[in-house]
């Protein structure tokens, strides 16, 4: 946006403030929805502790923050119907009603023990942060109609681009400089301050708005209404874009590769679409759209697949896919946009397919597909709205003789499709050896480039690869029961083999145990073997506690710990999704064998734990840290405080840190350090025989307040060492954490 963007001075505004119009809406449009981006990641870490990370609390917090942006979004368009001045005068006392509320955080209330979370989680935080998301979420719209007004006309669609620019920045500014440099308390001075600076800022463009609404033309809805189906074609185009966005993260941490921080790269590519689309520079969106239906051919299928032999390469392609359906899409919004008269309209449609397609990939999906099943029809559905253009002229003249030559066309290809998906689905491929999956995905794809331009007989290609490189093998797996269930914490697969039952959440795995006799399916595997740091612990607490000792685990996972229980002593799980215990009641027997009346307790582990008697336990492990999905509130030294009161005096705190991607450590030397715990590691290598029964190396910390018994644990076995810090490290806390410190390269092995 040029400082020439207003092109006449507005009655009584002074010449050198009209000229500034242009850069001092960009500034206001960039600073606030930096905010916008900045508020919901900094409110769910000051909401992480107290309220725990159950799926209720999570997705309570989606759906408050879509109703309040949709909120904000209709709040813009209703004030369309009063003159831009007045509206300015409006806008300007609802930001400072809802300045009340500054500086931002959760107000302070405790969760009753009875309250039903789906309706106290909302409650607390729209009565936190709901006044000041709503003002700051309805300036994207507004301003742009102020700018209309001020600039006589100028088109001011492109300042939608400034929009996500800012939100784009809000994005990655948070958890790589704003979460790493600040303690919580001082982010919400910083967000405060931001606010008083859009505060001032939206001042200045009201300045600028024309006095009387005879100077506002542009403004006034004198246009044509869109027609019902522009504005469902609107909601459409803004749906695929908004839930492809969650689903690629969602399969990507599912079928590729889990690395922690992966969702901001299908969010900031989300977001740089619409700047692309919105751009004054059409050059760039009107190539990428064009080639879009070619990536959606030859990606969709392969993404489908869920190879993971490359999940670099494969995750790229992933995140290709995504940035060209959502530029194609959102390029093709931008060309059915309305006159500027109808622009808060338009961005209240806009919202709702946003929201729309935000509640069906991240709450109605885990709920209804037992796999990833929103990914491949959000596919589809890119490809059926997605615009379509002749690659070559040759194309065109091929389809181009006549409706007949078009029907015996659209069948030749709906057979040949059909016939290469029978044949790669057959035992009969089988003869194309190795090569067999390049091969059909060839022809499929030369099938599909020639049909690009027309939209039926790209469907069928389309559909057909899906199916073929992936759909048909998913579609049979739902078939099977037991096979593969699915939680807001992701899609968990049973693989059997002809010796051992296998427990994987995505691309990790997450237990094994061994068929065959009653001693096979007692043997502790992978993470547990009795070698390990928790398997040392376990068969030690005779010798440490006595017969009655009390034992607590958090993280149940196959409940393969428990057979290490013996007669007398007491043992409690803690576990936050209910299908895991499913599982491990199920399919898994490790619970029915060893410990058929476990008690399991449903929730959050650190909520959970508070509310356990002081003294309650004598050894408590923690297992919750393998794959992406760090909960940072059960490390910090608040959490650590709990454990330490719900151990006794000489309890042991055992810590799985063994990660992928992830070092942690310092985390635990630091709090252990802060909390007077005495600290020992160990890392267990197994040897041959016990990897035949699928035992793994493992990473295990053991703590106690007592060094005495501490020194009773490590000296029963060698490769105990001490604790080794990190200079400098600043120890997690509710208050400031930050995993950049903590990244592993992503080519390191475990230690």
């Amino acid at each position: 946006m040029s400082a020439e963007a207003v092109a006449e001075p507005q009655p009584g505004v002074p010449g050198w403030l009209s000229r500034a119009s242009g850069p001092l809406f960009v500034l206001t449009i960039l600073l606030g929805s930096f905010l916008l981006f900045l508020v919901q990641p900094m409110i769910a870490r000051m909401a992480l502790p107290r309220l725990g990370g159950a799926p209720a609390v999570w997705n309570s917090a989606m759906l408050i923050y879509q109703a309040l942006l949709l909120g904000g979004y209709a709040y813009a368009h209703w004030l369309g119907r009063v003159p831009v001045r007045r509206q300015a005068m409006i806008h300007l006392a609802v930001l400072a009603l809802a300045a009340l509320w500054l500086p931002i955080g959760l107000m302070a209330m405790e969760m009753p023990a009875d309250a039903e979370p789906a309706v106290w989680v909302p409650w607390l935080l729209a009565a936190s942060i709901g006044p000041l998301f709503f003002a700051i979420s309805a300036q994207a719209p507004l301003l742009q109609r102020w700018f209309a007004a001020a600039s006589g006309g100028r088109d001011p669609y492109a300042l939608y681009a400034a929009s996500n620019v800012g939100s784009f920045g809000g994005l990655i500014a948070y958890p790589l400089l704003v979460e790493p440099g600040m303690a919580l308390h001082a982010q919400s001075w910083l967000w405060t301050g931001g606010y008083a600076l859009v505060f001032v800022a939206i001042a200045g463009c009201a300045l600028l708005l024309p006095r009387k609404v005879a100077d506002e033309p542009h403004v006034r809805a004198t246009s044509a209404a869109p027609s019902g189906r522009r504005v469902a074609h609107w909601i459409a185009l803004a749906f695929v874009p908004s839930g492809l966005m969650l689903a690629t993260s969602s399969f990507l941490t599912t079928d590729i590769v889990a690395v922690p921080m992966l969702w901001v790269l299908p969010l900031g590519l989300y977001l740089l679409s619409f700047t692309i689309a919105f751009a004054s520079n059409r050059k760039i969106a009107v190539i990428l759209t064009r080639f879009a239906p070619i990536t959606i051919l030859l990606f969709g299928g392969l993404m489908i697949a869920g190879h993971n032999a490359n999940p670099e390469l494969n995750a790229l392609m992933a995140l290709t896919l995504l940035f060209m359906v959502a530029v194609a899409l959102h390029t093709h919004m931008y060309d059915l946009r309305p006159e500027p008269d109808r622009l808060t309209g338009f961005y209240l449609a806009m919202s709702v397919g946003g929201a729309l397609g935000g509640v069906f990939a991240g709450l109605v999906a885990p709920l209804v597909f037992d796999w990833t099943y929103e990914y491949p029809i959000l596919i589809l559905a890119a490809g059926l709205l997605v615009p379509q253009e002749y690659l070559l002229p040759i194309f065109a003249r091929l389809w181009g003789g006549g409706a007949q030559t078009r029907r015996i066309g659209v069948l030749a290809v709906a057979l040949a499709v059909a016939l290469l998906v029978w044949f790669g689905l057959s035992d009969g491929s089988d003869m194309l050896g190795a090569r067999r999956a390049g091969i059909l995905y060839l022809a499929i794809a030369v099938v599909g480039i020639l049909t690009i331009g027309l939209r039926l007989p790209f469907m069928i290609v389309l559909a057909g690869s899906l199916f073929l490189f992936g759909g048909f093998r998913s579609l049979v797996m739902s078939w099977q029961d037991d096979v593969r269930t699915r939680s807001y914490f992701g899609v968990y697969t049973i693989t059997e083999f002809a010796d051992q039952k296998r427990l994987a959440h995505g691309t990790t795995l997450h237990g094994v145990q061994l068929t065959g006799s009653a001693e096979r399916l007692k043997l502790p595997t992978t993470y547990y073997v009795p070698g390990s740091g928790v398997g040392q612990a376990m068969q030690a607490l005779p010798p440490l506690y006595g017969a009655r000792a009390r034992v607590g685990v958090v993280g149940l996972g196959t409940g393969t710990l428990a057979c290490y229980a013996q007669p007398g002593q007491s043992w409690r799980f803690y576990e936050i999704d209910p299908a895991v215990v499913e599982l491990a009641r199920g399919p898994f027997r490790f619970l029915e064998q060893c410990l058929p009346d476990a008690s399991i307790v449903l929730g959050d582990a650190r909520l959970r734990l508070a509310e356990a008697p002081p003294e309650s336990l004598d050894l408590l492990v923690l297992d919750a840290f393998s794959s992406d999905a760090v909960p940072m509130h059960l490390m910090t030294l608040e959490a650590f405080d709990t454990y330490s009161r719900v151990l006794a005096d000489d309890g042991l705190l055992l810590v799985h840190i063994s990660n992928r991607f992830l070092s942690l450590e310092p985390v635990v030397e630091r709090a252990a350090k802060a909390g007077g715990w005495a600290a020992a590691q160990l890392t267990y290598h197994p040897p041959l025989i016990e990897e035949m029964n699928e035992a793994a190396t493992s990473d295990w910390i053991a703590l106690s307040r007592s060094p005495e018994k501490l020194a009773q644990l490590t000296s029963r076995a060698d490769g105990w060492r001490r604790l080794e810090g990190r200079p400098g490290f600043t120890p997690w806390t509710d208050d400031y954490a930050t995993i950049l410190p903590v990244l592993r390269s992503l080519n390191d092995d475990l230690p």
